[in-house]
């Protein structure tokens, strides 16, 4: 993997991922990546969890649990779709709200 890359040439390629043989090469590259940036494998794990979680947030509850499953990650915000099932609207809504004004 490149250094530069958007967010999306990272992660959108995980989203199509189905077996855990192919999720888990990918989650080493990812990794691998990421500590080249100054982290350590531990940081590193724990980081391309969570942002493998959040942006399949973007995609659909099935992608969502498939993605969660395969790389044994959940959402930052709302936690596993398995235990929590999805969000609804007003429940992301005031997620939203909520992260916001913690970060004024």
């Amino acid at each position: 993997m490149k250094d530069r890359m958007t967010i999306g040439e990272l992660y959108m390629p995980a989203m199509e991922l189905e077996t855990r043989e192919e999720a888990d090469a990918y989650f080493e590259k990812l990794v691998e990546r990421c500590i080249r940036g100054g982290k350590t494998r531990e940081e590193a794990e724990k980081i391309e969890r969570s942002n493998l979680g959040y942006f399949a947030g973007y995609y659909s509850h099935e992608t969502r649990q498939r993605v969660e499953r395969l790389f044994s990650c959940a959402h930052p915000v709302f936690g596993s779709i398995d235990d929590n099932g999805p969000p609804t609207a007003t429940e992301a809504f005031r997620a939203g709200l909520e992260r916001g004004e913690k970060l004024r």
